[in-house]
């Protein structure tokens, strides 16, 4: 297999030396290098973006460094959730999704103790990262979807990015985290977890490319997309090939296989067999779109295409 990789490489590498001068892209992704971006490693290291003339390298950061960095023009594309963008556009910042990483978020509510239904929610303390991004926006709807609130029927409490330890300790009674982090780290050490599915109160898509407004209006946008999707597609074919090519970046401490096994179908639905890895169905973005403004984090009357665009995605890619 090693020497099949090898040959993947070189041919990638012989097709981007035939293609001469290339232009550079500066890419952000989240905090540090680790197995949920393999789909992009594999699209630099199989020379993906090479073979649309792209010379790109990565910046990792948390969303709040890298947007900053996005509008002052540092970095031409961040990966991030689509609240990233929804919540910066609705402050004026003209920035848009354009590629999903993932068709279903990863944010789940996991417990060691049972857990059928929103309503066994009711009087536990439920651990998130902070009252911010996708997590919270995803319980507050299951809250609402329930005829739950917080603070009378469930106490919400930010404890940061500790929700593995606090439930493991009993600090909290569940935490909202992810489905193919926490919850296979817990399954990996032998332990019972149990899940609650958000997507049905709120069924936003996942992490994907973020850009801005101005980018749009060339082919560099159209270009990283189009590797981007080639990326995603080596992975769901084949995540075993995917994470040999990509660990190199990310490293023995950056996530294993079961987590990226427990990613891939994420990456499609019965939405992308229709219209590409990569698309963003638009019914999940009116619905959870329709959940913000219920919330109160979005003005009534706010329309999802404000937010994304699928305009960049091929229905098919090599």
């Amino acid at each position: 297999m090693k020497r099949a990789l090898s040959l993947l490489v070189l041919m990638a590498t012989a097709t981007a030396c035939a293609q001469g001068t290339t232009r550079a892209v500066n890419i952000g992704l989240g905090y540090i290098p680790n197995v949920q971006f393999t789909p992009f490693y594999v699209a630099d290291k199989l020379g993906y973006y090479r073979a649309e003339g792209l010379n790109v390298k990565f910046q990792h950061g948390y969303v709040s460094e890298l947007m900053p960095l996005l509008l002052q023009g540092k970095l031409d594309f961040i990966v991030g959730d689509p609240e990233d963008a929804i919540f910066a556009r609705n402050q004026g910042a003209p920035v848009r999704y354009v590629m999903a990483m993932y068709q279903k978020s990863p944010v789940t509510v996991f417990s060691l103790k049972p857990l059928r239904s929103a309503a066994d929610l009711k009087g536990q303390t439920v651990g998130i990262p902070g009252t911010f991004g996708s997590s919270y926006a995803a319980i507050r709807a299951l809250l609402d979807s329930a005829n739950l609130q917080e603070g009378r029927d469930v106490r919400l409490a930010s404890i940061g990015f500790t929700q593995l330890d606090a439930v493991r300790a009993g600090r909290v009674d569940s935490a909202v985290g992810f489905v193919n982090n926490e919850v296979v780290q817990l399954r990996a050490a032998g332990q019972k977890v149990n899940t609650l599915d958000l997507s049905g109160a709120y069924p936003m898509v996942g992490v994907g490319l973020i850009t801005l407004d101005k980018t749009l209006g060339g082919d560099l946008a159209r270009k990283v997309v189009r590797a981007s999707q080639r990326g995603l597609k080596f992975t769901v074919a084949d995540p075993a090939r995917a994470f040999q090519v990509a660990q190199p970046i990310f490293g023995k401490g950056g996530g294993t296989l079961a987590i990226l096994n427990a990613s891939t179908p994420l990456i499609q639905s019965a939405y992308t067999r229709a219209n590409g890895l990569g698309a963003s169905d638009p019914a999940a973005w009116q619905k959870a779109v329709a959940a913000l403004v219920k919330q109160g984090s979005l003005p009534a009357g706010m329309k999802a295409e404000n937010f994304y665009t699928n305009s960049l995605v091929s229905k098919t890619v090599r």
